[in-house]
């Protein structure tokens, strides 16, 4: 069985300019890329909002805290695929590409909505490729189809949510399969195709849908019921026939979604009514009738993109309980159109003369049946984002439509034109005004609320928004709306305990919120605290272990049980949290800070410095917070132990290494000045330590330290031997004249006036005066190599204050 070439394309030539640039397949694809990326140029200011904040802020794959291989190992959000709280959504590549991001700019929005745009801008052009060359749409019709791709309003989602990131992702890989499958003739095409859906399978699961698509487009191209396949064909791997690439595709198909269920490890995620309220009936036709609308809905917001929101759950979609529900008439009317698509493409399969049909039909159904909860149950009801890929099929029918009306109908081509002009115009707009919209969290919630005001999880997101901005009355009135409109809503009921403490409620809603969700670990958490602050320590421990049992990784839990434990029973648990939490230096204080409390200062030092040395390598935003608690508990530890020349040099250190891309120079500098004080510090102490006279020297000399003057034991001895005169009371009246003969005295009687004139601290020995000792006279060794001079070069011992006081 031979492939089937496509039919050519037939074009009319016309010799004006613009028609010329639409025959230049380099200027479609710039032209649609430019303003797929200018419509969604006003995104670049948003904010990390809705799911990107657990998913990229708070993920530790896409921070950095985790090793590259982690990656690979736990899910979307972070959490490890053997978990039983794992969503399952397994998505490496793109984490990889958000780790890449985090890695070049941080956590700066502009720099991650910018790449969001430019991939949207990069399937723009694919699209536009995709309807020429195997939708076989005419390149000006097939540029108009990649034109309303660029700027369909329900995009936004995908494009303006930095999280979206993984369809759009998903998109380019699909579309790249696709066309090097169809659109290319090389050797290795097909095994080439199967590596880019795989790509495309682990942005997103919704991507192995390509392999489908593929297999089914190209039994559709070979179809031929008159040539019969002869008995001698051979199913050989490396040829280009039909039967070959059908089992090399299955054989990939059948590998790659056994890979993904094992991913799975053995179990499905868990979703709640509140996720996906249809898929939790009783009924199974209440959850038919409601699929189908569902779907059906879907397909009118591709074609009616005006009531858009980031969140269609709990009560947002009513459920279709009845027959007679007016909703059955949107089911019935999307399910007859589908079916006479389907047949006009069946009885078309011999002459194949509307393949863009067949191609939009294909696009529009196969990759949405992951997200129709008819094979398997998904986690949500509507989402825009998962409509990324199957609005590339319902433009490609809607140009196929208008290029028929424009080859059919030529005298309305100029109405045409203007439809199409208001139709692109009118998307450019609402795509404008939506990525406003998600420019913030407060005017997204906002928004949505205007929308859907009946949706009983926007209030609750809302009021958590009012929460974190301390607007605790608005909060709360958010948090009752959302429990009117959800009785049963549990998160909503623990959410409002935490806000309504004082007025003694706090307990109601905790347990009306294990009432109806019994696994509740954040309420076990809360009551666990109440209880404590209530002294209702059994209580409290029942509640935690509770809550342990139920996540044996709830690292608050554990922290919450060390405040209700002995000191001397502290150590298992601090034990629990360091194996938890390895890189948290929060637990190496508390380790280091109950060794401290128990005089083990050694061990706690060690604890210290491994907060210390964690907070630094740290890029969280507690970092700061971690190197000024864990350096502060070191120098009192150090200091504590008396050990003050190592808290110096800790500190010194610890300035050296904030330096950032000055740190090499701050530590040259650093030591040059340690060294600096170390020997400043060594003189200081060498100068300070008091003087020691030794004890068999003996001198006459006395050190004018030693010595005190007093007014009165000066007059007392002068009349116990007669010097004192008529002339001692101009002594003090004229103190130049009576220096100079005090000074004029000889030596001996300087000795003796000495003598008898001073007193001599205690602290100094009378031996060392030649007048009792009878020893030759030595010279003073404060004086070792100066030769006394005569006493009239000798300072006087009187000081010169004492003179002018009297």
């Amino acid at each position: 069985m031979r492939r089937r070439p496509l039919p050519p394309v037939r074009e009319e030539v016309n010799t004006k300019s613009w028609r010329s640039v639409c025959e230049s397949e380099w200027a479609i694809y710039v032209l649609v890329s430019s303003v797929g990326a200018l419509t969604y140029a006003n995104s670049l200011d948003g904010e990390f909002v809705h799911d990107d904040i657990p998913a990229i802020v708070s993920n530790s794959d896409v921070n950095g805290a985790n090793p590259v291989a982690r990656v690979f190992k736990n899910d979307f959000w972070g959490t490890p695929m053997s978990d039983l709280n794992s969503h399952k959504s397994y998505r490496p590549l793109t984490t990889l590409s958000f780790r890449l991001n985090h890695a070049l700019c941080g956590f700066s929005p502009w720099w991650w909505h910018a790449c969001n745009v430019a991939l949207h801008a990069a399937c723009c052009a694919l699209v536009a490729r995709t309807g020429a060359v195997v939708a076989r749409l005419q390149r000006p019709f097939a540029a108009l189809a990649a034109l309303l791709f660029a700027v369909h309003p329900v995009h936004t989602e995908a494009v303006a949510g930095v999280v979206g990131r993984a369809d759009v992702l998903a998109c380019v890989f699909f579309l790249s399969s696709l066309l090097l499958y169809h659109g290319s003739s090389g050797r290795h095409r097909v095994w080439s195709s199967i590596v880019l859906a795989a790509l495309s399978m682990l942005a997103k699961e919704t991507g192995l849908t390509v392999l489908l698509f593929n297999v089914t487009f190209d039994l559709y191209r070979c179809w031929n019921p008159i040539s019969k396949p002869s008995s001698a064909v051979k199913w050989r791997w490396k040829t280009d026939s039909h039967w070959g690439r059908l089992v090399r595709v299955f054989i990939a198909l059948a590998l790659l979604i056994g890979a993904r269920l094992a991913l799975l490890q053995g179990s499905l995620p868990a979703f709640s009514p509140q996720d996906n309220p249809p898929a939790f009936h009783p009924s199974f036709i209440v959850r038919l009738m409601t699929f189908c609308y569902l779907a059906a809905f879907n397909w009118w917001l591709l074609l009616c993109p005006w009531t858009l929101s980031h969140d269609w759950q709990m009560g947002s979609i009513p459920l279709v309980t009845s027959g007679w529900d007016p909703r059955n008439l949107l089911t019935c009317a999307a399910i007859i159109t589908l079916v006479a698509l389907s047949y006009r493409c069946l009885m078309d399969l011999e002459l194949q003369r509307h393949t863009p049909a067949v191609v939009g039909l294909m696009l529009l159904v196969i990759p949405y049946l992951p997200a129709s909860n008819l094979l398997v149950t998904v986690g949500f009801v509507v989402a825009e984002r998962v409509l990324y890929i199957p609005s590339v099929g319902s433009v490609l029918i809607t140009v196929y439509g208008i290029q028929l009306l424009w080859r059919h109908y030529g005298g309305a081509k100029r109405l045409l034109v203007v439809v199409v002009a208001a139709l692109v115009a009118a998307g450019v707009a609402r795509t404008h005004l939506r990525n406003r919209e998600w420019r913030t969290r407060e005017t997204l919630l906002r928004a949505d609320l205007s929308v859907l005001p009946h949706n009983a999880k926007l209030h609750y997101n809302f009021a958590n928004f009012l929460k974190d901005i301390e607007q605790q009355e608005s909060a709360i009135r958010h948090y009752k709306e959302a429990l009117r409109l959800w009785p049963s809503y549990a998160s909503a009921h623990n959410n409002l305990g935490t806000l309504v403490m004082e007025s003694g409620r706090a307990e109601h809603h905790f347990l009306q919120a294990l009432k109806y969700n019994r696994d509740h670990i954040n309420a076990h958490y809360n009551l666990a605290k109440l209880y404590r602050k209530k002294n209702r320590v059994c209580d409290s421990l029942k509640m935690l272990e509770r809550c342990i049992s139920l996540e044996p990784r709830f690292v608050q839990a554990y922290l919450e049980l060390l405040l209700l434990t002995d000191e001397d029973d502290k150590r298992p648990i601090l034990d629990k949290l360091v194996e938890l939490e390895p890189n948290n230096w929060e637990h190496y204080l508390l380790y280091g800070n109950w060794y401290k409390g128990r005089d083990l200062l050694p061990l706690s030092l060690e604890y210290y410095m491994t907060a210390m040395r964690l907070s630094f390598t740290s890029k969280s935003q507690s970092s700061e917070r971690g190197k000024i608690l864990s350096m502060r508990a070191a120098c009192l530890a150090l200091r504590s132990a008396g050990q003050r020349a190592r808290v110096l040099q800790l500190l010194t250190r610890w300035q050296a290494a904030r330096g950032g891309a000055r740190a090499a120079g701050a530590r040259r500098r650093a030591a040059a000045a340690w060294r600096l004080r170390t020997e400043l510090a060594g003189r200081a102490a060498l100068y300070a330590r008091p003087a020691r006279p030794p004890p068999q020297v003996t001198s006459t000399c006395l050190h004018h330290s030693q010595l005190e003057v007093s007014h009165d034991a000066y007059t007392s001895r002068l009349k116990d031997n007669d010097i004192v005169n008529a002339n001692s009371r101009t002594f003090y009246t004229t103190p130049d004249r009576e220096l100079d003969e005090v000074m004029k005295i000889d030596k001996n009687s300087c000795q003796k006036s000495i003598k008898k004139c001073v007193s001599i601290s205690a602290q100094y020995k009378p031996t060392h005066n030649k007048s009792e000792t009878g020893h030759k006279q030595k010279s003073c060794p404060l004086h070792k190599k100066k030769k006394i001079k005569e006493p009239n070069t000798f300072s006087p011992f009187v000081s010169e204050h004492l003179i002018k006081t009297y």
